[in-house]
């Protein structure tokens, strides 16, 4: 397979980011058509905002819809302004890259990055709002008519704001309107990346987490009724060592939660200065049924080599019941959402959507339960046909030894 950087068409370019999901290809051109910037990558943004009742989280992701905005972006002109990138996405977000060089190397001198705070789609009940800007210095750099490559995860630390670019592509000041074969490689990768197999995830602690009860309310009413212990187990690598550890952590009743209620997903959010853990249960008109679809987890971790841990599946299908009737199972589930996290559930009963007078409807138990019932009744038969064989067995023997001294 070819390197990365190697010389290909756009459309090649194009192809690969779509084969990588989320990445996407930013292209600023001249007046004459010619680019000047290309840059090939996938990006997410973690957000600390303040509501009425403490700090929240929220995990923005760069979309497949952003692109180029071209009314900022420029090539610069020598010894006037220097190259820029500037990327738009959603209601008001913006992230700028701009570009300084000396004789030998290039760099992303600056990173900026535009949110909006009245978007109550990533802000819910956020105390401030309208358009806020932070920026950062950045360590991003390559040799001149190199091509900058970082398979590693990339994280711009801005205040408030984390910035994640992964599986990174950047070139500025092009000579030819393509990427460079030759590359320069970021520090995290080293002279030689290779992807660390992750650890398997080791059987939960035996100490259980406290039951807590969740409910979330909308304009027409409670859409989320819940009780449940929930605990995260978490895999990763410390930064002292270099050795990865599986670590559990119990969601406290004492955490605050809040959540949204929509026509076709319901999402609760349980979380604290550290953790945000968010559930979004989705549902099937057609079989009129509900489930859990996806997990989000952000969370900082001290003392691990990356302390912002990320981890989010959206394509669940667990805890799933009758819509009007609740879930519950008493036996504990694990929840698989990515390689290095998986969510562990106890003693959960759930009701999503439609729920009548802020009480449970009807319970449907989980396959589990049913089960665990199965064993003590398969043991009591088991040990009732083994009682009966026994008797049997006496009664024979007894009739044989009285049939053995009969009177003459």
């Amino acid at each position: 397979m070819a390197a990365p950087g190697a010389r290909r068409p756009l459309l090649l370019l194009l192809l690969a980011g779509l084969a990588h999901g989320a990445s996407a290809l930013f292209v600023v051109k001249d007046n004459n058509g010619t680019a000047c910037i290309m840059a090939n990558f996938s990006a997410s943004f973690w957000t600390i905002y303040e509501t009425a009742h403490g700090s929240q989280n929220s995990t923005i992701d760069l979309p497949p819809s952003a692109e180029v905005l071209n009314s900022s972006s420029s090539c610069g002109r020598e010894n006037v302004a220097e190259p820029s990138l500037t990327i738009a996405f959603g209601s008001g977000y913006l992230l700028t890259l701009n570009f300084t060089k000396n004789a030998t190397l290039y760099r992303v001198q600056h990173m900026r990055f535009t949110y909006n705070l009245s978007d109550t789609q990533h802000f819910h009940n956020a105390s401030a709002k309208g358009i806020h800007s932070v920026d950062s210095i950045t360590d991003i750099k390559a040799d001149i008519n190199k091509t900058y490559r970082c398979l590693s995860a990339t994280k711009v630390h801005m205040g408030n704001v984390t910035i994640t670019l992964r599986d990174v592509t950047i070139q500025a000041y092009l000579s030819n309107s393509n990427f460079s074969k030759e590359e320069t490689h970021c520090t995290q990768d080293g002279p030689s990346p290779t992807p660390v197999p992750p650890s398997p995830l080791p059987p939960p602690v035996p100490t259980n987490p406290t039951v807590a009860k969740y409910n979330v309310t909308g304009e027409n009413g409670t859409c989320l009724l819940a009780s449940m212990a929930l605990q995260l187990n978490i895999t990763y690598l410390k930064k002292d060592n270099n050795t990865t550890v599986t670590r559990v952590f119990n969601i406290s009743p004492n955490d605050t939660f809040n959540g949204t209620c929509d026509i076709s997903a319901v999402t609760l959010r349980v979380g604290n200065n550290s953790t945000l853990l968010q559930l979004k249960f989705g549902m099937n008109a057609t079989s009129s049924l509900f489930f859990l679809q996806g997990v989000q987890l952000n969370m900082t971790l001290p003392d691990a080599k990356d302390s912002s841990f990320y981890a989010s599946n959206s394509s669940l299908r667990a805890l799933q019941a009758t819509i009007g009737n609740s879930y519950k199972c008493n036996t504990e589930e694990h929840i698989f959402v990515s390689q290095t996290f998986s969510l562990n559930v106890f003693s959960i009963q759930v009701q999503a959507f439609k729920v009548e007078s802020g009480r449970f409807g009807s319970v449907e138990e989980c396959v589990q339960d049913g089960n665990n019932m199965l064993i003590p009744i398969a043991v009591g038969g088991a040990l009732a046909g083994l009682v009966l064989i026994v008797l049997i067995a006496y009664l024979i023997g007894r009739k044989r030894s009285h049939a053995g001294y009969q009177t003459i």
